[in-house]
């Protein structure tokens, strides 16, 4: 065995390892759920304390103890990446739906969980498991622009199809936009940049609060999969779509943008990683919220979850 071809079968292991360790997690929540511990409400709470509190706190303690402002202000600008792979991504939805013939009002949903990636649930972790602490601020950027687009353009799009009248609060949208994660970083990136140094009994807090950011994700995933139901998985048209656009379209137009730019090779790597996760978990509750198909949803998010951990050392290999 050659050298090279070593180094590919290393990658392959390592890609391997990284989406088992996350299986793991993820079994420990759809078997907790399938034993009773788990209930709709307890899955609230689990993801309402890794949104709003433990990955808040995860942003600071990690930015503050690993970055310095000269490295910030040189990662801000590759935004236009990730921004500009969504609007392709969108462009090119409309396509999609007519070629998949998909149902009118699936049409918006349909549109929204092809541009938008699961960047936090699954692609922190992922990318933790894989590349390290190292890779957190280009996860982070492009969580920026993926949850922008998600809470502006996605969400309109999935309230058409519900027919839903009332409009789209600019106060709820922008609460959604910088929600606590975003935040966390938005505080974090300020405390790097002033040299703002915060007590070592605060930034202990913030270590041990922000460890609990991946194991509650894992859980919720695993939660959330036995929720929706493995019987109603199924491949249609409709179906179909989303996966290629997930996980053939998405990657496939950052490759295509990032390879030739002048950026580290672990930022292609991860913006390439991030474009091709799952679903937004948001996706079914929104969908709910506006009287569109949460079913539909919710089966997608379980869909493109599962099939992510096939894909996932697929792209390792690649790179």
């Amino acid at each position: 065995m050659s050298v090279m071809e070593a180094l590919e079968v290393g990658t392959f292991f390592q890609g391997i390892q990284g989406i088992l360790v996350i299986i793991v997690m993820i079994s420990v929540g759809y078997g907790l759920t399938h034993l009773g511990w788990f209930d709709k409400k307890a899955s609230k709470l689990i993801a309402k304390l890794v949104t709003q509190i433990a990955l808040p706190a995860y942003m600071i303690s990690t930015i503050t103890n690993h970055f310095t402002s000269k490295e910030l202000i040189e990662l801000l600008p590759n935004l236009r990446f990730p921004i500009l792979s969504m609007l392709i991504l969108f462009a090119i939805s409309f396509w999609a739906v007519k070629i998949f013939s998909v149902q009118k009002n699936h049409s918006g949903l349909f549109k929204s969980m092809f541009c938008n990636s699961n960047t936090v649930f699954i692609g922190l972790p992922v990318n933790l498991a894989l590349f390290g602490e190292q890779s957190l601020p280009y996860v982070l950027v492009f969580y920026m622009a993926n949850t922008t687009f998600f809470w502006t353009l996605g969400v309109y799009l999935i309230q058409r199809d519900g027919n839903y009248l009332s409009k789209i609060s600019l106060k709820q949208t922008l609460g959604k936009i910088f929600s606590p994660p975003l935040l966390g970083f938005i505080i974090g990136v300020i405390l790097v940049l002033l040299h703002v140094k915060l007590p070592a009994f605060l930034m202990s807090d913030f270590n041990y609060i922000g460890g609990l950011t991946i194991p509650l994700s894992m859980i919720f995933i695993g939660i959330a999969i036995h929720q929706a139901g493995l019987s109603k998985l199924r491949l249609n048209k409709d179906n179909i779509g989303v996966l290629i656009g997930r996980f053939v379209a998405a990657p496939a137009i950052m490759t295509l943008l990032v390879l030739p730019a002048p950026m580290p090779a672990l930022m292609k790597e991860v913006f390439i990683l991030q474009s091709a996760m799952p679903v937004m978990t948001n996706a079914p509750v929104v969908s709910e919220l506006y009287h569109a198909d949460s079913d539909y949803a919710a089966v997608m998010v379980t869909e493109t979850t599962l099939l992510s951990m096939i894909e996932i050392p697929i792209l390792m290999t690649i790179f």
